[in-house]
């Protein structure tokens, strides 16, 4: 099952927010489909980072075992699938990463550190957006103003 991770924010004079690095961590919890657990702690999974399925049947980006049922899940990262969050999507629900779910699904979704933006008229780059604190603020000293990712929601969406 395949289960997009949409992102929402307000942008002011910003463009081309996006995770920086094949090794950005990408904050999520799970929850078993099989018995319904839910993972208590936030558990991150990067595109450098994998590990082998049961069975040499390939990689994921993640392997978890349930610790109610003992099943072996897997959800792995569709690197093609990485998009930035531009000014023209301000206010919107935008697909920034596509995850392959199997045995699990995403049910909440942390935005940390490691993310990347620009100016929006100036492409003043701002290298390092930390989206811990649930708002980030800056200033844009070619442009004279600030700038700023504010109420940042998130949803997660099943895709074909």
């Amino acid at each position: 099952m395949k289960i997009a991770l949409q992102f929402k924010a307000n942008l002011e004079n910003l463009t081309n927010l996006k995770p920086e690095g094949e090794d950005f961590r990408w904050y999520i919890k799970l929850k078993c489909l099989n018995c319904g657990e839910e993972t208590t702690k936030f558990e991150y999974l990067t595109l450098t980072e994998n590990a082998p399925l049961k069975g040499g049947r390939g990689h994921a980006s993640m392997v978890v075992k349930c610790k109610l049922c003992a099943r072996e899940n897997s959800i792995d990262i569709l690197r093609d699938t990485i998009a930035a969050y531009n000014a023209d999507n301000s206010n919107q629900f935008k697909t920034m990463v596509v995850f392959d779910c199997r045995g699990v699904e995403p049910t909440d979704f942390s935005p940390r550190v490691g993310f990347t933006a620009e100016g929006e008229e100036t492409r003043t780059p701002f290298p390092e957006v930390s989206l811990t604190e649930g708002d980030w603020n800056e200033y844009d000293e070619k442009k004279g103003e600030p700038v700023s990712i504010t109420e940042i929601e998130h949803k997660f969406v099943k895709v074909k």
